[in-house]
Formats: C-alpha cells, sequence, structure tokens
C-alpha cells in the first residue's frame, strides 16, 4: 500500500490466549501490542477499556463478542471513537488466528479500521 510505513498499534484484552499474543511477537517482532493486563488494573470494566484504546490509538483484539462489542457499540451510538475491535473465536486455530490480525495489522490503515467497530475473524472460511 503506497504511503504505508507501519502497522496498526494493538492491544489485547485480558481473554485472548497467551498463545496467541506470543505467536504475534515471534511472527512480528517490531509489533506494537499492549497486554491490557499490562496497561490496567486487574478486572477494568470494558468500557474502560475501550475509552483507554481510543485514548492510546490501539485497536483492540477481544475474545468477547458479548459485552465488548455491545459496548464498542454503544460508544459509536454515543458519538465517541472507537479504537477499531478485532474479534477472535475460540473455534479457530491459533495459527490462523495469527495470521488474520498480522494481515489486519500490516495491512489495514488505522483511519479504516478506527470507528468501524468490529472485524470478526476468521477472514475467511
Amino acid at each position: 500500500m503506497p504511503g504505508r510505513t507501519r502497522m496498526l498499534r494493538l492491544a489485547t484484552d485480558a481473554d485472548v490466549h497467551g498463545d496467541i499474543i506470543r505467536g504475534l511477537r515471534r511472527r512480528s517482532p517490531g509489533i506494537d501490542l499492549v497486554r491490557i493486563q499490562d496497561a490496567l488494573p486487574e478486572g477494568t470494566p470494558d468500557p474502560n477499556v475501550l475509552l483507554w484504546a481510543a485514548a492510546q490509538k490501539r485497536t483492540l483484539i477481544t475474545n468477547d463478542r458479548n459485552t465488548m462489542v455491545a459496548f464498542a457499540y454503544e460508544r459509536v451510538a454515543a458519538g465517541e471513537k472507537v479504537p477499531g475491535l478485532i474479534v477472535t473465536t475460540n473455534d479457530q486455530s491459533i495459527g490462523s488466528a495469527i495470521e488474520d490480525i498480522l494481515l489486519i495489522a500490516e495491512c489495514m490503515p488505522e483511519e479504516e479500521i478506527r470507528d468501524q467497530v468490529v472485524v470478526y475473524l476468521p477472514l475467511r472460511d
């Protein structure tokens, strides 16, 4: 993509499998990735996690298809910023999830995912 100089900045929700995080860091050593549990106190409510991610301009990776997605849509309805949400599934292999997340992080411009709210994985069946 012409003019594209860097990947999306990412954050992983506390429910994201550790093997996905390790795999992302192994496959892309320069990835800008913060684990929520390293940035916020344990048990931080989902709306506060989204607020933090938006303030940090980090696309949030989560495995929470229920409350996190609902809170993201509430932010949009209220006219608040949403950093973009990548939603994983337990039905997808770890390797496939890593590939999909890296594809999004490397190819999707921040302005395209921001306020889009949700990208569900897997990207393909």
